[in-house]
Formats: structure tokens, C-alpha cells, sequence
């Protein structure tokens, strides 16, 4: 195991949706005995971190990110002693496990909250944001799509909730809340942790009566006190989560003195298919010119100065071979064309389960989805008239439960997930669509996130080298150059599924092919459907 203190700049992390991953006991939900059974099989993968969805105590209204207790494990996954194992099996083979740290609300069946409602004067009380009246300017619709306050007959009072009544926010204003939380975090870097992904972290930052819901006044305060009473542990890992983030807010929360967090996840790329004016459900094509632009903003930026999360998928959002790939001929190639310029990027790269196998969205009947966010979309955009087609429409590109479905580990019954009934339809493409199927072959998408990992660990250019951008103007090609003090990488990535021209032929013939997803090339042909080619060259020989 790397024991550098940026030893994260190097690695590739996996995220695991315990719900959704691996069911030891046949009760149709993953668990932590399941995910020790596939330790193997990410050690194989080459990744370095594992992090874990929630796995606390929770009524699961919103798949464990809604916390009844911090410091423990939910029965549905496990116990303490399967995740300590899980730890200490994960350390063997050198690999991390980063939790999932939910600081900005809990469950309202956490003890903190029960007893918050039970009395203005319980020390509780203060945990939580309280008004006698609602503020004159509320903050408006939560993000799952209802009003932010509710009324407490008990107290006489309203709290607020960002995200649903099930999740009231937590009062980051007071400070012994905060000590209570930096207690609980420290407990857990004591279990030997490897790191932290804080959920929605730019929501600590809030001012209610404003309506300002993330990226407030005193947000960055509040992480650089956090950090220094719960992160300075040495090769702690801490990632936040922070929609709001543009580069400059970046360059706080991921500064290189590590005064708040290592890196930050970013959404930036992630909005640039909606419609203009539209929110999450309101679709439009993906313009490559403007992921060309966007990204290379966050190569450039940040370089030297801060550090950026990698990836197109997780646990909130549908997979990127239906949403940017082709699900058809293409699903493969496609697959691995976004692998290629995923990897090649500077930053952390995150694969989410079943990514690695091209697994894509599935089609359930509108009675079938069980995510809170998308339940309240369909009630909602009923009421304003969509028909059933429209919201089926919407559900299957978007919704959450998208990659929630189980991973699909091989052809058997349940697509190897579980022996009983899983609580989320397996999708009916596991038989073509599984790791079993696809470990060893060559050409499969695994093999190629299995090769594209060596070659990031391989080739330090990878992580430290300058992003220059190639072709800006083309809408079909995405190409770029990596470069350092020593080597030069050359990507080039067709978007679509047809040939085209290559453009950097010449460029191309004086480099070292590390990676095609044909498995083949011949310099000077077309740019084949979704192929995507990596050049390296060593500078001592002249450069490029």
C-alpha cells in the first residue's frame, strides 16, 4: 500500500453501492460479507481506494443517506465486525476503504432529532435550523422537489430540510454540534479508515432566510475547522461533494496545503446535457464542444493548484453509455472510448460499480422505481399533465435507480447477485452484460479498464502531466496532449458511431501506441466508430 501523504493523486478509486452489490445471505440486498467475497476481483481491477455508500444505521427512506446513527452499522448490511474484516481484507491487498461522511442532515429518527422535537430546551434542539415563523424570503422547493420547512406542533416551530422532511438539516452554526460530529469522524479514522466522502459538503454553507442553499458565507471556514480537528491524519483521503463548485471555490476546498480537502467532486460536466433554462429531467444531445471547453477549464485551472475528481458515473446519476455512449453495436466501444479519456484526464478517477462492464440504464414500469427523487418527479409532473410515455421518457434517462440496479457478476440466476429476490429489478441485459463474461476476453470493457489502471500507474505522465487541448473547433474528435519533464501522451477519442478522417496522422507516426480499443491500428486509416487511441513518447527522443 502506497503510505505517501498524496498518495490519492496516483490512485483509482471504485465506488461500492453496498445495497446494490454483492448479497451474501440471499435476502435480496448487499451487504459488507458480499463485498469481502469480491475483494479479489477489485484487487484484480488495480484499484487502490474502495468507497462505501452509507452503511450506518438508517431507515433507508433515502438508501442510507439519511443517518439514524453515525457510528454504527445498519443490520442489512452487517455488523461492525464484517466492516472491520472488510477493512482489514481491503489492507492485505492494498486497497483503502473511504466512508461516506452525510454531515449536512440526518434521519428524523436520529436520537438527536427526536429528542430536538421533544423540547426548545433540549440541548438537541440547536442541532437542527428552527424558526417560529417562516422566513421572508424561504429558501424555496427542497432539491427532491418540495417546500423546506415544516411545522412542529411540539415546539411551535418549523425546521428546515434541503432535501426532504425524512432529512432535516443540521445547525453547522453551532459549535457543539460541530464537536459532536469531528468526535464522530475522529472514531472512525481510529478504525483505520482510509478516507471520507462528504456528501453535499458545499450545503454546509447556507443562509435559509436568503434562500442561499450551498456555498454560503463561512462555508470555507467551516471545512479548514473541520479539517483541523478531524483530517490531519497522515494519507487521510477526503473528497467533497460540492455542486456548486467552480474552479476558484476549488482551489479552497482541494488547496495544496490541504487546509480543507483533497480533492472535490465537481458537476460541472455532468448539467451540460440539460436544457437550457430546464432542470435534471429536461433533456437535450450532448454538445462535445462545450465538454471540451469544461474540461479543459478544470485541467487547466487547477493544475498546481487544487485537485479534481475524475469520473462520469455514481450512485446519482444514470449510466454514461446510455447517456453519452451507444447502447447498441456500439455499447463496447463506446464504453471504452469514455474509459480512455477518463483515465487520461489529471485528477482521481472514480469508477462506480458495474461501470467496468459497460452496464447501462435499465426500463422499469413506473411502479417499479423505488428512488425517492424520481417517485416525487413522476407525482409532480403528473399533476402538470405528462402523459405515461413522457414519463417513462424522462425516468429512463435519468433516474437514479439507473445505477442502483444490481451488479451483474454472471449469467446465473439473478445475474449472480443474490439467491433470493433482489430489491431492485435486475437488469434483463446481464446474460450478454456480466464479469464473469467478460474477464479474460480480450476486447471486453474490463479488460480495458483493467489495462487503462497499468498504464496510469505505469506512466506518471498520466497523473503529472501538463493538458493541452487538440482540435477545439471539431465536433466529433476529442483530442489532447499530456506532457511532462519527460514523456508526452497523445489521446485522441471519436464521440460517434461512424468513421471519420484523423486529423493527427502525422503527429501520430512518430509515437509509441499504448492503448486502441480495436486492439489493433495502422496509422493512417480513419478514426473508426468510437475508437479511441493513446501515443506516448519519451522527450529524450525529440519529442513531438
Amino acid at each position: 500500500m502506497d503510505r505517501s501523504k498524496d498518495w490519492w493523486k496516483r490512485a483509482v478509486f471504485y465506488q461500492v453501492y453496498p445495497r446494490s452489490f454483492c448479497d451474501s445471505n440471499g435476502d435480496g440486498i448487499g451487504d459488507i460479507p458480499g463485498i469481502l467475497s469480491k475483494l479479489d476481483y477489485l484487487e484484480n481491477l488495480g484499484v487502490d481506494a474502495l468507497w462505501l455508500s452509507p452503511v450506518y444505521p438508517s431507515p433507508q427512506y433515502d438508501n442510507g443517506y439519511d443517518v439514524a446513527d453515525y457510528r454504527g452499522v445498519d443490520p442489512i448490511f452487517g455488523t461492525m465486525s464484517d466492516l472491520e474484516r472488510l477493512i482489514e481484507g481491503a489492507g492485505k491487498r492494498g486497497m483503502r476503504i473511504v466512508m461516506d461522511l452525510v454531515l449536512n442532515h440526518s434521519s428524523d429518527e436520529h436520537p438527536w432529532f427526536k429528542r430536538a422535537c421533544a423540547s426548545r430546551e433540549d440541548p438537541c434542539h440547536d442541532y437542527y435550523i428552527w424558526r417560529d415563523r417562516l422566513p421572508e424570503k424561504p429558501a424555496g422547493r427542497s432539491s427532491f422537489g418540495h417546500g423546506s420547512w415544516k411545522w412542529v406542533p411540539e415546539v411551535g416551530q418549523y425546521f428546515y430540510y434541503q432535501f426532504s422532511e425524512r432529512q432535516p438539516d443540521l445547525n453547522w452554526a453551532n459549535p457543539e454540534l460541530r464537536r459532536e460530529l469531528y468526535s464522530m469522524i475522529n472514531w472512525w479514522v481510529d478504525k483505520d479508515i482510509g478516507g471520507f466522502r462528504l456528501d453535499v459538503v458545499d450545503h454546509l454553507g447556507k443562509d435559509p432566510e436568503r434562500g442561499i442553499k450551498a456555498g454560503g458565507p463561512g462555508l470555507h471556514q467551516l471545512v479548514r475547522e473541520m479539517s483541523a480537528a478531524a483530517f490531519r491524519k497522515p494519507g487521510l483521503v477526503t473528497v467533497g461533494e460540492a455542486w456548486s463548485a467552480d474552479t476558484e471555490s476549488a482551489k479552497l476546498y482541494s488547496a495544496p496545503d490541504g487546509s480543507e480537502l483533497s480533492m472535490v467532486f465537481q458537476f460541472e460536466h455532468i448539467v451540460l446535457d440539460q436544457q437550457a433554462g430546464g432542470d435534471k429531467w429536461d433533456l437535450a444531445p450532448l454538445p462535445l464542444k462545450e465538454l471540451k471547453k469544461v474540461i479543459v477549464r478544470w485541467q487547466t485551472d487547477l493544475h498546481g493548484k487544487g485537485w479534481n475528481s475524475l469520473f462520469w458515473e455514481n450512485h446519482d446519476l444514470p449510466r454514461i453509455v446510455s447517456r453519452w455512449g451507444d447502447e447498441g453495436y456500439g455499447r463496447e466501444l463506446s464504453a471504452k472510448m469514455l474509459a480512455v479519456l477518463l483515465l487520461s484526464l489529471e485528477g482521481t478517477p472514480y469508477i462506480y460499480q458495474g461501470q467496468e462492464l459497460g452496464m447501462t440504464n435499465i426500463r422499469l414500469d413506473l411502479d417499479e422505481y423505488q428512488d425517492v427523487e424520481t417517485l416525487n418527479m413522476l407525482r409532480d409532473r403528473r399533476l402538470r399533465g405528462w402523459n405515461e410515455e413522457e414519463l417513462l421518457r424522462a425516468a429512463y434517462a435519468k433516474s437514479r435507480d439507473n445505477a442502483r440496479t444490481p451488479m451483474q457478476w454472471s449469467a446465473g440466476p439473478n445475474a449472480g447477485f443474490s439467491t433470493g429476490e433482489p430489491w431492485l429489478r435486475v437488469n434483463p441485459n446481464y446474460t450478454e452484460i456480466n464479469a464473469e463474461e467478460q474477464t479474460g476476453r480480450n476486447g471486453s470493457v474490463l479488460e480495458c479498464y483493467r489495462r487503462l489502471i497499468r498504464l496510469r500507474r505505469d506512466y506518471p505522465v498520466f497523473t503529472d502531466g501538463d493538458f493541452e487541448l487538440l482540435l477545439p473547433e471539431d465536433e466529433d474528435i476529442f483530442a489532447f496532449t499530456r506532457t511532462d519533464n519527460e514523456a508526452r501522451l497523445l489521446v485522441v477519442c471519436n464521440f460517434h458511431g461512424r468513421a471519420l478522417a484523423d486529423p493527427l496522422t502525422e503527429r501520430e507516426r512518430d509515437m509509441t501506441l499504448l492503448y486502441c480499443d480495436y486492439g489493433d491500428l495502422v496509422i493512417g486509416e480513419e478514426l473508426r466508430p468510437y475508437e479511441a487511441r493513446v501515443f506516448w513518447q519519451p522527450l529524450s527522443e525529440g519529442g513531438i
